[in-house]
């Protein structure tokens, strides 16, 4: 049986480099964390979708948006799950569940229980690990 998942992406630090700004890769691929409120996709309202910046593939949409106050651009759900793959992270001291994207590896953020109806879930997600594209371009 055939797996709907695109092929993997893999490419060295260098190549990743080439292609995205320094706080891109150091979020992306090194695994980092803008500040809390400075995000350029923080606030954005518009209807559209959120790709990865990485690789280009549909990661989130504006209609699953919503402004729960930590800071980061933050989803009630993928827009599709096998798109994201979690895992643990005790990195800092804490026990977290990292998300990336499944095609590329790129780290994303992080994803908490605390999220509203209908999911319960919050994907906290950087800015600088997205690309949006409005809904009428």
């Amino acid at each position: 049986m055939a797996s709907d998942k695109p092929a993997k992406i893999q490419k060295s630090d260098a190549e990743w480099q080439l292609e995205l700004t320094p706080e891109e890769f150091h979020i992306c691929r090194l695994k980092g964390t803008e500040r809390a409120f400075t995000g350029a996709l923080y606030n954005e309202k518009r209807q559209g979708a959120y790709l990865c910046k990485c690789c280009g593939e549909e990661l989130f949409g504006a209609d699953t948006k919503y402004d729960s106050g930590c800071g980061w651009p933050s989803f009630y759900q993928p827009a599709d799950e096998q798109k994201i793959d979690e895992y643990r992270d005790t990195s800092h001291g804490m026990i977290r569940t990292e998300v990336c994207c499944s095609r590329c590896d790129a780290h994303l953020g992080h994803v908490f229980p605390d999220g509203p109806a209908p999911t319960g879930i919050r994907y906290c997600i950087n800015s600088a690990s997205l690309n949006f594209v409005p809904e009428d371009e």
